[in-house]
């Protein structure tokens, strides 16, 4: 007798990490973020729904670009619960995106022109390194100790 063919509607995190090329830790460390969510069986094991490997794959293209767990949170915290991020979702998402990125990138740009001056002064002058004190901020601060330099 043939059993018949059960759907499978829920995956372990062992499944999850195999097919989205996430670590079981970081899977782990996604729900404690709240980046997905899993119900717990009697025995306390985690199943996954289908959607959430579309999740992990947003949650992954989103952090090659750059972008902090906390703004991708942001983002999957206002799609409907077990929905899966379309190419709308990301749209949107990169949209609101690009301003920052195109921030950093000018910051990058910044430090990798300044990088230059900072190896030739040989010194890392406090009040000449554009890496170690840009703008001379500390100078500006008056004499004395500083514990933490802002970026």
């Amino acid at each position: 007798m043939t059993q018949p063919v059960r759907k499978v509607r829920e995956i372990t995190v062992g499944e999850l990490a195999a097919r989205s090329g996430v670590s079981t830790s970081a899977l782990r460390f996604y729900e404690w973020q709240g980046l997905i969510r899993a119900r717990r069986t009697p025995g306390n094991q985690r199943r996954y729904g289908r959607d959430v490997l579309r999740r992990v794959a947003f949650i992954r293209a989103s952090q090659r670009v750059g972008i902090p767990l906390a703004t991708i949170r942001d983002v999957l915290a206002v799609l409907p619960e077990e929905h899966s991020p379309t190419r709308e979702d990301w749209a949107r998402a990169s949209t609101r995106w690009r301003a920052e990125l195109d921030a950093r990138i000018r910051r990058l740009e910044q430090l990798r022109d300044h990088l230059t001056d900072c190896i030739g002064c040989g010194c890392l002058s406090i009040d000449r390194c554009a890496l170690v004190n840009p703008y001379d901020v500390l100078g500006a601060q008056g004499a004395g100790p500083r514990c933490h330099l802002e970026p």
